[in-house]
């Protein structure tokens, strides 16, 4: 097996060192976002460290202490309590205590509420190894099923990315897409009690994918961990031991753990916190209306109609704000249900919190920040003594927290799982939902509905996933030499880059435009065409709008080109239509190969014609020229409101995913290396087909090389092409024909 390279987090340097210094020196780091440098700084100390970067956000560390606390283990492992201490249950109780023994237990008391605000450096495996108070608070007095949790590399990292959106003042909390048994809904509810243990006036939520499972977390989770917490962190509390629907809280624990409170203060002089904690029955307006410091979102990817977590999302948003001032969080996490079960709408709104992806407020689409943690990181039983994941097969003796050996790796063990269920197509799309390596395992859709072969299209994608990874495809743009129009095409990649590409003609077949009667053709029409799904309008009401989408496919020639492959896929809605056209002229000219375009949104037509590249747009080929309409002629393209022409598009598909995508007979796969168009092609609706630019586009280009089958019939009869298209049932390792 090959050597697993995590792509979890990493280490940075966005910061000169010699800056860190200078400002580590003063004690200038700020709690909070860092403009200047584009960081958010974690650390309460007023100095910095390591800078790491989870899912593409800078994180700045407090820096390491002088002294870190090491265990005799050299690993993380819960102090007790002192006995005597165990046995004050509340306030009261420390009150009447002898005032010759509370002073022993000030400093205590002291330091562990220092290590709940700043959080608590301690030796794990001979490296001083940070967490947060948030994790310090779960690791240390966190009551949850097991007795005490487990220390996990994955939930540090985890409790660094939270620390880090309650310390940006841009950014309204995490969706955290997860897998199943993460720890997720005992770490958000230990948060809950921590913050609402500490906090006056304020309004603590939960929602989850229904009321009783809220109810449920509330009561077996929230509960026992406040009602286990130490006497100096635990406020009085109203109303009952363990409440059904509400946690009120009364007096704040703080005053109470301070040396210089004198033996003579008084309760009643004590201001009451008026605090509470509480859960919703799941709807799309459960908390309209309510202040709220923190919502934990649980299982929010399994909202299925008619609840949908995207309205509730922009109605409780709102409670968490006071006019653009961000006042409280939200701490949302999941696994995914399939896309027609809730899925796709919490796909969404993780799609919409991408902080790569920000508006003019610095802000995410959605406000909340993604943050996606492979199950390899993160599985039961997988986990060594110091919390590390062990992701291949130990060439020497690795034991888990309890003792126990391990001796297989998480990667082999769930690629074992994952064979055993080939033959149930949607037992293993579950399963990849439900431990996902991959955020395209996560969103894995069941297979029933598809009118296409899904066995092959997700043989392929798990393909490119294992196999190919990036190194199959290479993103960039194009551009003009020297930047001069209608000269030659050359191919820039760049990471930002809106085109993927995965072959390129050699040199002499690159710009090779054929010059006829003063009019421009593609010089390489022999070898493949592209497909594109244009749009004429540059802005839309919402922001939004259909993407433009352009795929290039090869066919077989004598020429150095991989016959049948998708070479190019490009899906993007630039800032202008102008800026999209010239993307795909140029791609056309790069490639010399011809285009087949829908012509009901004509402007790429037209401007392609305008140019003098009418010669690169395609007629549609089930018509001969004098059965063609004016504006047909004028700018080539294909109609896509006619029924058999929506139909032969939907076969070409089915045609190309039959003979050319997954596993072929021979133990080789299929050479599309393009996940989006594949995902399209999963979910496409011929009855709603604008939803679907990556199936339009590619479809269209396979129906532009293989023009010949829709010639029309002008001087003998020959048979009728069929342009229906089967139905599969995708269930068992082979995909069966549904006859009707």
């Amino acid at each position: 097996m090959e050597e697993y390279k995590q792509t979890l987090c990493k280490v940075v340097e966005p910061v000169k060192l010699t800056t860190i210094k200078r400002l580590n020196k003063s004690k200038k780091w700020k709690y909070g976002y860092d403009k200047e440098h584009d960081i958010v700084v974690i650390s309460k100390t007023g100095q910095i460290g390591e800078i790491l970067e989870i899912q593409n956000l800078k994180i700045a560390l407090p820096k390491v202490p002088k002294k870190v606390f090491k265990h005799k283990l050299n690993k993380w492992v819960k102090i007790e309590q002192p006995k005597e201490l165990t046995r004050l249950k509340n306030i009261f109780d420390w009150k009447s205590y002898p005032e010759e023994k509370k002073d022993k237990w000030f400093d205590y008391i002291d330091e562990e509420f220092n290590r709940r605000d700043e959080g608590f450096w301690f030796t794990n495996n001979g490296k001083p190894t940070y967490l947060t108070g948030t994790h310090y608070m779960y690791l240390q007095w966190s009551k949850i099923d097991v007795g005490a949790p487990d220390f996990r590399e994955a939930n540090r990292l985890f409790y660094i990315f939270w620390e880090a959106c309650k310390a940006d003042k841009r950014c309204y909390g995490m969706c955290y897409l997860k897998n199943r048994r993460s720890g997720f809904s005992f770490m958000s509810s230990a948060e809950t009690v921590n913050l609402a243990t500490i906090s006056s006036d304020s309004r603590y939520g939960i929602l989850s994918k229904t009321g009783s499972d809220a109810k449920k977390m509330f009561t077996d989770k929230v509960v026992p961990i406040s009602i286990n917490y130490p006497f100096f962190f635990k406020p009085i509390q109203d109303g009952m031991d363990r409440p059904k629907s509400e946690l009120a809280y009364r007096v704040p624990a703080s005053k109470f753990t301070r040396k210089k409170m004198s033996a003579t203060d008084g309760l009643e002089d004590i201001e009451g916190l008026d605090t509470t904690i509480d859960w919703k029955n799941t709807g799309d307006n459960s908390y309209d209306g309510e202040k709220l410091n923190l919502l934990v979102h649980d299982e929010s990817g399994k909202w299925e109609r008619p609840d949908n977590i995207l309205n509730n999302w922009r109605v409780t948003k709102t409670c968490l704000r006071l006019g653009s001032r961000i006042v409280g969080k939200c701490m949302m996490g999941s696994t995914s249900n399939a896309l027609d079960k809730g899925g796709d709408n919490f796909k969404k709104l993780y799609n919409n919190s991408d902080v790569v992806k920000r508006n003019r407020n610095g802000q995410t689409s959605s406000g909340l920040y993604s943050l996606f943690i492979p199950m390899e990181w993160n599985y039961e039983g997988f986990i060594d003594e110091f919390g590390q994941p062990v992701f291949t097969n130990p060439k020497k003796e690795v034991l888990d927290p309890h003792g126990e050996i391990i001796d297989v790796g998480i990667i082999e063990h769930w690629e074992n799982e994952a064979d055993g269920l080939r033959e149930d197509q949607d037992g293993l799309n579950e399963f990849y939902r439900q431990f996902p390596r991959t955020t395209e395992h996560a969103f894995r859709d069941e297979t029933k509905n598809s009118i296409f072969n899904l066995v092959k299209i997700y043989e392929q994608i798990d393909y490119n996933e294992g196999v190919t990874g990036d190194t199959a495809v290479t993103k960039g743009n194009f551009q003009w030499v020297n930047g001069i129009k209608d000269s030659k095409v050359v191919f820039l990649p760049s990471g930002s880059g809106r085109f993927k590409i995965s072959w390129v003609p050699p040199t002499h077949l690159q710009n090779n435009i054929v010059i006829k009667n003063n009019m421009k053709y593609p010089g390489n029409d022999y070898m493949g065409a592209f497909g594109c799904d244009s749009y004429d309008i540059s802005g839309t009401v919402d922001g939004k709008g259909s993407k433009g989408a352009l795929h290039g496919l090869s066919k077989f020639s004598m020429e150095d080109v991989p016959p049948n492959h998708f070479f190019l896929e490009y899906i993007a809605r630039p800032q202008t239509a102008e800026i999209f056209f010239e993307d795909v002229l140029m791609a056309l000219v790069f490639y010399g190969m011809p285009l087949l375009a829908e012509n009901n949104k004509p402007r790429l037509l037209y401007y392609l014609r305008r140019r003098g590249y009418r010669g690169f747009s395609m007629n549609r080929p089930d018509k001969v020229w004098n059965k063609l309409s004016v504006a047909e002629k004028e700018i080539g393209g294909i109609p896509n409101t006619s029924e058999d022409i929506k139909q032969a598009h939907a076969a070409a598909i089915e045609m190309y995913i039959q003979d050319h995508v997954g596993r072929k007979d021979d133990g080789g796969y299929g050479n599309i290396y393009f996940n989006e168009t594949l995902n399209d092609w999963a979910r496409f609706d011929i009855n709603k087909r604008t939803k679907f630019d990556a199936a339009i586009s590619s479809g269209l280009a396979i129906m532009a090389c293989n023009r010949h089958l829709y010639n029309p019939n002008q001087d003998r009869s020959i048979k009728k092409t069929n342009f229906s298209f089967t139905r599969y049932d995708n269930k068992g390792l082979n995909s069966r024909i549904i006859k009707i």
